[in-house]
């Protein structure tokens, strides 16, 4: 099994092939895909990789286990280190999150005094956007219209900040044009440039999504099985309106961001385990994180999660919890809880484990009471509203909250592939009878319960088949939204239903629910089927919303633009998006008129060449490009989550 090759610091990658000579700079791409499929050794702390006869590139990371400085990657060739070998390797290995990597030192902002000038007094690094935006997006029209008022309260960003935000714009903007195809080691590199000049400027926000744009980039272009196009759009589309609007000097805060903070002290807590949630990456890692809810109803977590991948997913269930002197494993900690003295927690309610913690075991609580009882008490409709209330425009901090978990009772109607089916039971319909005598029919949409995970080590999609077995079965679920399809959950647990007779009969020792993840459902923790009343039947094949809906055409061209860049955009306005017809015309009859207007002015523009003074076609302006796609991007998310926001209150 060849050794995991080290993450590596934005600046080290960006320099290293910034060094390249122009003919190299050509060749690396390919020199990428050879030595990262290329076995690495060990020894000790260093990897090597063998890159032929001549050429040993090592790498020596840091005690973070990240290579921070260019001295930490070398290579016996004598071209070192302006050589394809060592920039090949740099450009194989992950991209390091900035909290592994020392925080460096801003250089001096001469305009410090001068906060919130317009960006178009001009900048040192990079020009700044074009004032440019679609009709349809007031977003990317305050970016782009040049001095924003500055609120008294807050300055705006300085000089430096607005020149960081107009490189990192000029680099994204780059990408976007060339698409996935296109968007090689050196478009990487520009971003990876570019996003180390916004950490100096202190733009963590804008840092973080030109990360997430690098790795979403890489993940495409080495067709990884966990690479989603939606996601890398998304980053991308986070990327640019930040940058946009910073480089415009909008005085909004949430546009800095925040810098990742460590551990703070909590003082003393109890909290009660809720359930257990395994956790495997495409990068190699695996592990589990416990769930726990404190008394006031603030949530926290303690994980255990590293290198090793499932197997090690599979084995963290049951390992020890590393929280003070607590002698209690996940699996324990799940269906108990904890007195902690000494807290120390991070900004998402992770618990530490430093010197001076203290917890002691309690006795479990079932969901049925204590502070738990307030996560099955509130309409699920409701829940989703105030999580969904976030706009494309809202910081990290908001996009995060979409995962807090959610709970509710429902009963299961039935099974579509692997999804299990259901409607969400209203108070008092337990088991409550209809006028005949019957149970009275559910109301409400129906939800769809996806695996959380469809690994096949996990039990997540066998458990979902084993309640899809019995129609009219009342279940209790907590899980997580998916915020990008309609009335859809992704299940961590579920348990039996309070005074409902057809529900879960699980052991004891269960503590009424079971891990989706880690426990598996047997026949004989359902009730028998005479138990569970009758269910209308299905239809065999289920509508999807989102999938069917005219939108599906202005999400295509979305995701074109990306996966494809800038002349397959092109190429469809040439030809009206189908042959011999207008590709729009099905939007505009559906009554989506902004978005038929904006999908023709972002293919008009991507077809659009200029000519210089002698009639010659010139390169093409990727600033309107970008803010056409951006105006773009961000009405098709708003719509989208408008829709899926909707589907919650349609009655089934």
């Amino acid at each position: 099994m060849t050794t995991p090759l080290p993450p590596v610091a934005p600046d080290v990658t960006a320099a290293a092939v910034e060094n390249l000579s122009a003919r190299l700079r050509k060749r690396l791409d390919a020199a990428i895909e050879l030595y990262a499929a290329a076995p690495a050794t060990a020894d000790g702390d260093t990897v090597s990789i063998s890159c032929g006869e001549d050429a040993v590139v090592t790498l020596a990371p840091g005690p973070s286990g990240t290579v921070t400085d260019a001295d930490q990657a070398r290579c016996t060739c004598l071209l070192a280190p302006r050589c394809l070998h060592r920039a090949a390797v740099l450009g194989a290995c992950p991209v390091a999150d900035p909290d592994t990597t020392p925080a460096p030192t801003a250089p001096p902002d001469d305009g410090s005094s001068d906060r919130g000038v317009a960006a178009d007094r001009g900048v040192a690094s990079g020009h700044t956007p074009a004032p440019y935006a679609p009709a349809g997006n007031p977003s990317a029209s305050r970016a782009g219209a040049g001095t924003v008022p500055a609120d008294p309260g807050n300055a705006g960003p300085t000089m430096a900040q607005v020149a960081a935000a107009a490189g990192l714009w000029s680099a994204a903007a780059a990408a976007l044009a060339a698409g996935v195809p296109a968007a090689g080691a050196v478009p990487q590199a520009d971003l990876l440039r570019a996003a180390h000049t916004a950490r100096l400027a202190g733009l963590h926000r804008a840092e973080a999504a030109a990360l997430r744009v690098v790795r979403g980039l890489r993940s495409a272009r080495a067709r990884h099985d966990s690479h989603r196009l939606a996601d890398l759009v998304s980053a991308l589309r986070e990327l640019l309106l930040t940058t946009g609007l910073l480089a415009a000097s909008e005085p909004d805060p949430a546009l800095i961001g925040t810098a990742r903070r460590g551990y703070q002290p909590g003082g003393s807590l109890r909290v009660h385990g809720v359930c257990r949630e395994p956790v495997i990456s495409a990068t190699g890692y695996g592990g589990v994180v416990t769930h726990l809810l404190a008394e006031d109803g603030r949530w926290f977590s303690v994980a255990d999660v590293k290198p090793g991948g499932p197997a090690r997913a599979r084995g963290a269930a049951t390992a020890t919890v590393a929280l003070g002197a607590a002698t209690l494993d996940h699996a324990q900690l799940a269906r108990g809880g904890l007195l902690v003295t000494g807290a120390t927690v991070s900004p998402d309610g992770r618990l530490g484990s430093g010197r001076g913690v203290r917890a002691t075991p309690l006795a479990g609580l079932p969901w049925s009471s204590g502070p738990m009882t307030a996560l099955f008490a509130r309409p699920l409709a409701e829940a989703v509203a105030a999580l969904l209330s976030a706009s494309p425009g809202d910081g990290p901090e908001r996009a995060e909250a979409v995962g807090q978990l959610v709970g509710c009772d429902m009963v299961v109607a039935g099974a579509a592939g692997d999804h299990l089916l259901a409607h969400e039971l209203q108070p008092g319909q337990e088991q409550a009878p209809s006028m005949d005598g019957s149970p009275a029919a559910p109301t409400g949409p129906l939800i769809r319960l996806v695996p959380a995970s469809g690994h096949p080590d996990l039990a997540h999609t066998a458990n979902l088949q084993q309640l899809a077995c019995r129609p009219g079965l009342r279940i209790r679920v907590l899980g997580r939204l998916d915020p990008d399809r309609a009335t859809t959950l992704r299940p961590l647990a579920v348990g039996p239903v309070p005074y409902a007779e057809a529900t879960l009969r699980l052991p004891a020792g269960w503590l009424d629910r079971a891990d989706l993840g880690y426990d598996r459902l047997q026949g004989s923790h359902l009730p028998p089927r005479e138990a569970c009343p009758a269910m209308p039947a299905l239809a065999h094949t289920l509508p999807e919303p989102m999938a069917d809906a005219p939108l599906w055409r202005f999400r295509h061209l979305v995701e074109l633009a990306v996966a494809g860049g800038r002349r397959p955009v092109g190429e469809f306005a040439r030809s009206g998006g189908t042959v011999g017809g207008d590709g729009f015309a099905p939007l505009r009859r559906a009554g989506f008129q902004a978005a038929a207007e904006l999908a023709a002015q972002l293919a008009a523009e991507a077809d659009r060449r200029g000519r210089d003074v002698f009639g010659r076609l010139t390169d093409p302006d990727t600033d309107r490009y970008a803010w056409a796609w951006l105006g773009t991007a961000v009405h098709l998310a708003a719509t989208e989550r408008a829709l899926v926001r909707a589907s919650w209150h349609t009655v089934g």
